[in-house]
């Protein structure tokens, strides 16, 4: 547990090695899907005044589902449509660096503090982000930090977009 910490609190001062580290450690899967569950959790937490324990458990079960498809949607993105020379990844490296890129989301378990939440929950939106897009620069071995975030910006689009039809087709959201 204590490695875990570790890597989630080095993940969240964005050390790129870190990231490199986690990439190459096929065996830290676990550690990456226990930190995106964490950090889940404490958004869970954070914002339970409205969406109470199922809010909370459905949560957890959307933030894996998120994170695999993130993870496929950018492996995909940045290896076959944007790729550089060097490009070289597979599904688990992906799956490895972007599950530690939650890790600045604990902090949203602030949100139980009026007034707080909304800050912290803004705070960790982008500090996620930041650690999201070295997350897939280092993971797809780019040297460009602006493909990155075009990486980024179309999986997060591309993703929308499929929650959206999914959405749509199961009547979530509709009042139905």
């Amino acid at each position: 547990m204590g490695n875990l910490f570790n890597r989630m609190m080095r993940a969240a001062k964005l050390d790129v090695q870190l990231y490199e580290e986690v990439e190459k450690d096929e065996t830290a899967l676990t550690q990456a899907m226990t930190a995106v569950l964490l950090s889940s959790l404490a958004g869970g937490i954070g914002g339970l005044g409205t969406g109470g324990l199922w809010g909370l458990l459905a949560g957890l079960v959307a933030a894996l589902v998120g994170w695999f498809i993130w993870a496929f949607l950018t492996y995909f993105i940045g290896t076959k449509l944007l790729p550089e020379p060097q490009t070289k990844a597979d599904l688990g490296e992906l799956l490895r660096t972007i599950g530690f890129s939650s890790s600045p989301g604990v902090i949203r378990v602030l949100g139980v503090i009026p007034f707080l939440g909304v800050i912290a929950m803004f705070v960790a939106s982008v500090w996620m982000l930041a650690a999201m897009v070295i997350a897939v620069r280092q993971a797809l071995d780019y040297q460009s930090t602006w493909r990155a975030v075009g990486v980024c910006l179309i999986g997060w689009i591309a993703q929308m977009v499929l929650f959206g039809i999914l959405f749509a087709i199961l009547g979530v959201g509709s009042g139905m």
